[in-house]
């Protein structure tokens, strides 16, 4: 293994590992070999985000948080999930048994499709779609239809209401979403993640050609991130889970394991949002320093260094979250309404505008 192949090392390992497989079988290895660290990885780090948030909010809040199971309470989601997995599933008698079962596995499925199409390093990616940005928001929309279905089938007016409403919510601020993306697209020319990051993991000296440092990337990241906190239904935009005159919106009639999978739909949620934003914005694997630390070190810190500088953008994100739940009110539902409809989505077209000139006298 040369130098210029150490960062490498995942891919190549996988392929040592193919070379195993009989050649018949080696799609279907090559795609259990990619699926299954997502499938680890990613209930791991909503594992740890839980943690970090409660631990994090206690802090921000001048309490504890989780301190009772395990050193310093880091065992807490082991204990929920235990917890989650001995409860009495409880259904409502007239409820659509069918569709109130596969609403949460519909919401997990479309939380963890979202990750096939995001590079976490060079070469690192389960699927390089041509369209894979527009993959990753047409798999988005699979949340609106598992929620409407859990909020329909519970045969409940609470659970109905709750529904709409968040689809409502969600359907409106995914129009602003997909708006300030538009300008990493015409900016890169490519719906493409990997070609995205490749085009931001160009330096002068040591200063990145991140997105987030043009004007229009800067205007694109703040109106991205506030329309996916509303999308992610995080606080201060939280009402689908958050209303009291609703109970607990459209989730009001599960119970059990089904209701740890919103739960931990929603965290991985979260996490996808700010894995695409990272890539959009951020430059996905590439080092803020060019290539002033890869230089120093081992191999195997030049190897892991890439995946470790996408852990820890990412990481920034969720803390941001955590952050902003612990500080901002909450909005009422008029308010939320007016501000992704009023407010983000004209800037969101502004911003575009300003930006296809910007582009146009740029030749």
């Amino acid at each position: 293994m040369t130098p210029e192949t150490i960062d490498q090392i995942f891919v190549l390992s996988k392929g040592w590992l193919l070379g195993y497989v009989l050649a018949a079988l080696q799609p279907i290895g090559s795609a259990i070999l990619s699926v299954v660290p997502v499938l680890v990885v990613f209930p791991l780090l909503f594992a740890i985000t839980t943690v970090l948030e409660r631990k994090g909010l206690g802090r921000i809040q001048n309490r504890y948080g989780p301190n009772r199971v395990g050193p310093y309470g880091i065992w807490q989601p082991i204990a929920d999930g235990i917890k989650s997995l001995t409860k009495e599933d409880i259904v409502p008698r007239t409820a659509d048994q069918v569709v109130h079962f596969l609403a949460p596995l519909l919401l997990v499925l479309a939380a963890f499709l979202a990750y096939a199409v995001l590079p976490i390093g060079k070469n690192m990616v389960i699927t390089n779609l041509n369209a894979g940005l527009l993959f990753f928001f047409a798999v988005g929309s699979m949340v609106e239809l598992a929620v409407f279905m859990a909020g329909w089938s519970s045969r409940s007016k609470y659970s109905l209401l709750g529904a709409m409403r968040a689809v409502a919510q969600m359907i409106s601020y995914e129009v602003p979403l997909v708006l300030a993306s538009i300008v990493v697209i015409m900016a890169s020319g490519s719906l493409s993640t990997v070609d995205i990051v490749n085009m931001q993991a160009t330096y002068t000296g040591i200063w990145p050609h991140w997105f987030l440092f043009t004007p229009w990337g800067f205007a694109g990241f703040i109106l991205f991130m506030v329309a996916a906190t509303a999308e992610s239904n995080r606080a201060p935009f939280d009402l689908p889970e958050a209303e009291s005159e609703l109970v607990a919106g459209y989730h009001t009639e599960y119970s059990s394991m089904k209701f740890a999978m919103f739960y931990m739909a929603e965290y991985a949620n979260m996490i996808t949002v700010a894995c695409v934003a990272t890539l959009l914005f951020f430059g996905g694997a590439s080092s803020p320093f060019g290539h002033l630390i890869p230089a120093f070190g081992g191999p195997i810190v030049q190897a892991i260094l890439p995946v470790l500088w996408f852990v820890f953008k990412v990481f920034c994100f969720l803390f941001l979250y955590i952050w902003v739940r612990a500080t901002l009110p909450r909005f009422r539902y008029d308010q939320l309404m007016g501000f992704g409809w009023k407010f983000l989505l004209p800037l969101a077209m502004l911003n575009i505008i300003a930006t296809s000139l910007v582009l146009a006298f740029r030749g």
